[in-house]
């Protein structure tokens, strides 16, 4: 038997016992790389030269309705980061209002020092201390 027919006889193995839940020698992970592992062969063995057995394989996985290893951590991993988008979302329309009240607050203020500038500058300004005014807490 030649070593390509070989490999994919151990491949195919590999897929029925994965596939039957009976690994021997990977995690049973429906993976190319699990499945790689169970027969004993490189990954690229799978990703070029026998492309038809990763195929049949990601199609028999599909068929069972179940979705690979890889589906589902995504699938998380997607749930995940649109949850972060949402929060990111919401973080960014608080910090351009919170940017609006600031230059809002910024203007007043630029105002009120132009204003106390020009007072400070006529002849003899008249400045009153105002009396300092505590805040005390409320009883009930």
């Amino acid at each position: 038997m030649s070593g390509a027919a070989d490999e994919r006889d151990r491949i195919r193995a590999a897929m029925d016992r994965i596939l039957t839940g009976r690994p021997e020698r990977s995690n049973g992970a429906l993976t190319v790389v699990a499945l790689a592992l169970e027969a004993g062969v490189p990954r690229n063995a799978l990703t070029q030269r026998h492309l038809d057995l990763k195929n049949e394989f990601y199609a028999k996985v599909k068929e069972r309705g179940h979705p690979t290893d890889v589906e589902t951590r995504l699938r998380k991993q997607v749930v995940r980061l649109k949850e972060l988008r949402q929060k990111d979302k919401a973080e960014l329309e608080q910090l351009r209002a919170d940017v609006q009240g600031l230059v809002r607050v910024v203007n007043q203020l630029t105002v009120e020092n132009r204003q106390l500038r020009d007072f400070m500058s006529t002849p003899d300004p008249v400045v009153r201390v105002l009396p300092v005014q505590h805040t005390r807490p409320q009883h009930d």
